[in-house]
C-alpha cells in the first residue's frame, strides 16, 4: 500500500542515531542523508525522517522482520539507543495467529513495532 512514510522530529541528530541502531537488526539502514532529513531502507528509502522546529505528534510505525530473532534484536537494539519499552517481544496471539511482536517507544514519543507473522 505505501511506498514511503514521513515523519518529522525537533531532535533531528539524536532521532536519526536512534534509527540507525534500532533498525540495524531488521536489515535496514539509512540509504541517503541530507542537512535536514535522512531516509532509511533495504532497497529504496522507505522512512523519511526530516527535521523541524515543532514538536512532532506521535504515530504508530510496525516494520517487518525476517524471523522472531530479529524482533528480539530489534528490541535490544532500541533499548540500548535509549527507546523505552512498549511491550516486550513475545506472541500476540490477540492479534492474529502467528504473529510475534515488540513495542518501543522512540525518543520523540512514536509507538515502533517489529512484527514478524509466522506461519499458522
Amino acid at each position: 500500500m505505501f511506498d514511503h512514510i514521513g515523519i518529522h522530529t525537533n531532535q533531528f541528530d539524536a532521532l536519526i542515531s536512534f534509527y540507525e541502531a534500532a533498525l540495524a537488526p531488521l536489515g535496514y539502514g539509512k540509504l541517503a542523508s541530507f542537512e535536514d532529513a535522512a531516509a532509511f531502507g533495504s532497497d529504496k528509502p522507505a522512512l523519511w525522517i526530516g527535521a523541524v522546529e515543532a514538536k512532532p505528534i506521535g504515530i504508530h510505525i510496525a516494520f517487518a522482520a525476517h524471523d522472531t530473532a530479529a524482533v528480539d534484536r530489534f528490541y535490544a537494539a532500541a533499548i540500548a539507543a535509549g527507546g523505552k519499552d512498549n511491550g516486550a517481544p513475545g506472541p500476540r496471539p490477540d492479534y492474529a495467529p502467528g504473529y510475534y511482536a515488540a513495542f518501543i517507544i522512540d525518543p520523540d514519543g512514536n509507538n515502533l513495532e517489529a512484527v514478524h507473522r509466522q506461519p499458522a
